[in-house]
């Protein structure tokens, strides 16, 4: 199946109580959410009303409209792959997108990685993101106490909000400050009781940064935040601009020990990279201890040529990251006199003759 024939993959997540369920119930009755199959870890956990089945099997629930449902009985490729097959065949509604619903104390990491990296996921889905559901009336006790929340958040593509007709204005502004500065520049969206409309939660939902060049063109011009979360555990982000070009080789070695050491403690690192040789940008994306392939794209606009790099980490100093990546450069370059010249976003730098002011969202930081 070639790359215009993968069917779209999402995952669905959020910490218990956040409205996750609620909203996955809204979007199975909507009737642009037909010929859309849900897969969740059990089927009584999905809350579907029983009007809403039209007939079923020991593994798959078919409903009004043409989903289809079904539950994850042993490995997740193996269950991916029965429904493609039975798509293939004729003997399920033939869906146009996939949607993976994980429990509330579940870790997006290995799902992520499995459905990026199974060939048996990868021949015919396209991973686009993972959705997470964060409750207004609770997000900062809930991200402070519980460390699975601060993961399912720190790996959101997009972030719904949920509860918000339930929640005071305070709490709402509270908890989209409390996203940003967590995850700084994912696409949040805010929901009450009646739920999403399937294309306000699932348009332009992209796993990879920098995946075409006007993506990437605006994510270098749009503000960054910059900074910790002192509210939310140990989980900070912090983000960087870098103006000399990187030694490929050097910066590869350095993101992988990097990643390699304290990959338990990174749970996010994206980066769009001006590279010494590169014609254009180069996009990288690691999730603790994996690294997704990079995205190399054409060319720059001749005022667009640095670095970005934003980091999500648990406990781990942002001088310390900073520190390793000058040791590595200064490798790769030993006779510069002269200081690197790196600073953080939102500390003076100029792109195009205009200050990067904050806060702000990056386009990229969607996919």
């Amino acid at each position: 199946m070639s790359a215009g024939e993968r069917l779209p993959l999402y995952v669905l997540t959020g910490f218990l109580g956040s409205g996750k369920t609620s909203l996955l119930r809204t979007l199975l009755r909507h009737p642009d959410f037909v010929d859309t199959a849900v897969i969740v870890n059990e089927f009584g956990q999905a809350g579907l009303d029983h009007h809403l089945l039209e007939s079923a099997d020991e593994e798959t629930v078919v409903l009004q409209g043409g989903c289809v449902c079904c539950t994850v009985r042993e490995d997740l490729a193996v269950t991916i792959g029965r429904l493609i097959e039975r798509r293939a065949a004729g003997t399920l509604p033939a869906f146009r997108r996939l949607i993976i619903e994980t429990s509330g104390l579940a870790d997006p990491v290995p799902i992520v990685h499995t459905l990026k990296s199974d060939p048996r996921v990868t021949t015919a889905l396209t991973f686009h993101g993972t959705l997470v559901t964060v409750d207004a009336q609770h997000a900062g006790p809930t991200l402070a106490r519980h460390p699975e929340a601060q993961r399912q958040l720190a790996l959101a593509d997009r972030v719904v909000i949920t509860k918000v007709d339930l929640a005071t204005p305070a709490e709402i502004a509270a908890t989209d400050a409390l996203v940003a500065r967590l995850n700084p520049g994912v696409a949040a969206i805010h929901s009450g009781a009646a739920g999403l409309a399937p294309a306000a939660l699932l348009a332009d939902v992209e796993h990879d940064p920098g995946a075409t060049l006007p993506q990437a063109l605006r994510w270098l011009r749009e503000p960054l935040r910059h900074g910790a979360a002192p509210d939310a555990g140990g989980l900070q982000s912090f983000s960087w601009l870098r103006f000399e070009a990187l030694d490929w080789t050097v910066f590869g070695i350095w993101l992988t020990m990097l990643l390699h050491a304290h990959g338990t403690r990174i749970l996010r690192v994206k980066g769009l990279l001006h590279v010494a040789g590169a014609a254009g940008p180069v996009a990288v994306h690691g999730v603790q201890h994996v690294v997704h392939p990079p995205l190399h794209l054409a060319r720059w606009r001749e005022d667009a040529r640095l670095s970005r790099l934003v980091f999500i980490v648990d406990g781990l100093p942002e001088a310390r990251i900073r520190r390793s990546l000058d040791a590595f450069m200064h490798l790769a370059d030993p006779g510069r006199t002269r200081p690197v010249r790196s600073k953080a976003v939102g500390a003076g730098a100029m792109i195009g003759g205009r200050p990067i002011k904050r806060p702000g969202a990056p386009a990229w930081l969607k996919g």
